[in-house]
């Protein structure tokens, strides 16, 4: 093809896209869960071997997106920002606290499947994200680098380490176009299916209802912690009070000695004069 005829092909699409008429934000966004969803359902499979988490990972993704759909929308890459976010969800280290996690998947039935699978597992995450990004999904170093957050000197050595350790174990897989057609095959083996798109854009929107509404309740409760804290929290300083000291230089108490004559007969009088009720004693004058 010349280049007029390229140039010709560019002003046709342009038109193209001039006439057609504007999508709503629901159908561009079905639109783009349409292509992509598929594939990275079954490349989530490949990066965690789970079924269930690929398909979750996905979804959350995609409710992500239709959240922040103007952001979204205007990137330069909206399938690679979907893609990203898929991939940082499914690698995220937070699953292996999970209960559905503590016991791994039946893996796939085909035997190299499953060899292929084992040796992916094995490889660190961040080296399982490079090779699948460069020989799986075709990107460029470069573009794998970039979305990897990585260098491209470093997502150089991380493929070519990944490649090394599956050369080893499975050599007839050392060929990179071998390697690119078996990656497909074992994806597609596992027949994964995403949800429809308005039941994902339903799910994030009740998502993001709860969140808000448990962002406004716990601002609620902060709220009303603060004001009874300022209601009864003291207003001045009260010093505290001083421990106890013993006092110095008392005299021991001394226990009494035995009643006089006197005192004896007194003693008696008063018990007999209260025998027969409390009586008001008055002097007697003589």
């Amino acid at each position: 093809m010349t280049q007029g005829q390229v140039d010709e092909a560019k002003v046709t699409v342009c038109l193209e896209k001039q006439q057609a008429p504007a999508l709503t934000p629901a159908q561009a966004f079905d639109a783009l869960y349409a292509f992509c969803a598929p594939a990275l359902v079954r490349q989530a499979y490949l990066l965690t071997g789970r079924r269930e988490l690929a398909r979750e990972s996905v979804e959350r993704a995609f409710q992500l997106a239709w959240q922040r759909w103007p952001e979204v929308a205007r990137d330069r890459d909206p399938a690679g920002w979907v893609r990203a976010t898929t991939y940082e969800y499914a690698l995220s280290p937070w699953h292996r606290f999970r209960p559905s996690h503590r016991h791994p998947e039946p893996p796939p039935s085909d035997a190299g499947d499953r060899a292929l699978m084992d040796v992916l597992l094995t490889l660190p995450a961040p080296y399982r994200r490079t090779l699948l990004l460069y020989d799986g999904v075709g990107l460029d170093l470069p573009e794998t680098a970039a979305e990897t957050e990585a260098s491209t000197p470093a997502a150089a050595g991380r493929l070519l380490h990944a490649r090394e350790v599956i050369a080893a174990r499975l050599p007839d897989l050392a060929d990179q176009s071998v390697l690119h057609r078996r990656l497909a095959e074992v994806a597609s083996a596992e027949q994964l299916r995403a949800r429809r798109p308005p039941t994902v854009r339903t799910a994030g929107e009740r998502r993001s209802r709860f969140w808000a509404r448990a962002a406004i309740a716990f601002t609620v409760a902060l709220i009303g912690t603060t004001t009874f804290t300022l209601r009864t929290a003291p207003t001045h300083y009260e010093p505290p009070v001083a421990p106890g000291v013993q006092v110095q230089g008392v005299p021991p108490r001394v226990a009494l000695g035995p009643l006089s004559e006197a005192e004896t007969r007194l003693r008696a009088k008063l018990r007999r004069s209260t025998v027969n009720g409390p009586e008001r004693l008055v002097p007697q004058f003589r």
